[in-house]
């Protein structure tokens, strides 16, 4: 049985944006505040290191376990830590040998950077995929390599197509709490963040002023 999986606010952990704080404090107070889900992402940590961060956050919400915890990327990391699941992008392993790989118990996302990479992702077995990360909405520094953003109305068009297919569908790139009501008007399952809480004084205010301007997505 897969993990329980609810992505209204889902945040994305960047270690460079915490400190000094430790990641996992950063992560118990956004969850307090209001967060759903958590991927775990360090692009520039070994595997040795992704683990440790891994299980640091998954100690911090070990009182927590309708709070997910996804790896990113690093499937051998997803499987030694018993994450919940993995998220993968574009130019990462195939999706489908990584569903392989997890079996059916655990959670696979994948980034979609267009519709051609959503009709892509829709042609593969059914429950290969569970949830499609909608990448950028806006251009963000955080991951400059994604390119100029889908903007509002395409990401509408995207989430709806998902939906049809039974797919959950979260958008992520420039939100924060001045920008995430427009999101979730889209129709997005959720909306994920990064620097709108990483980088901010009280992380669990900052989750606090995002959830509030989630209320059509922690509706439905």
């Amino acid at each position: 049985m897969r993990p329980s999986f609810d992505p209204t606010l889902y945040l994305v952990t960047d270690t460079q944006l915490c400190r000094p704080r430790p990641v996992a404090d950063v992560v118990r107070a956004a969850v307090a505040g209001g967060v759903t889900a958590v991927q775990v992402r360090d692009k520039e940590a070994s595997r040795r290191e992704l683990l440790a961060l891994t299980r640091s956050v998954q100690a911090a919400l070990a009182d927590r376990p309708d709070v997910a915890v996804v790896v990113n990327d690093a499937l051998d990391v997803a499987l030694l830590a018993g994450a919940s699941g993995v998220h993968v992008g574009q130019e990462d392993l195939p999706v489908a040998e990584v569903r392989a790989a997890l079996g059916r118990d655990r959670l696979v996302g994948l980034s979609v950077e267009s519709t051609d990479d959503l009709t892509a992702a829709l042609r593969l077995p059914d429950g290969t995929v569970d949830l499609v990360g909608l990448s950028p909405v806006w251009a963000t520094p955080t991951k400059p390599e994604a390119g100029p953003g889908l903007g509002l109305a395409a990401v509408r068009e995207l989430a709806a197509t998902a939906r049809a297919a039974g797919l959950l569908a979260v958008a992520i790139g420039g939100i924060d709490a001045t920008r995430a009501a427009d999101v979730a008007a889209t129709g997005v399952d959720g909306v994920c963040v990064v620097s709108a809480i990483c980088t901010a004084a009280d992380p669990r205010a900052a989750a606090a002023a995002l959830r509030a301007e989630l209320t059509p997505v922690a509706a439905r």
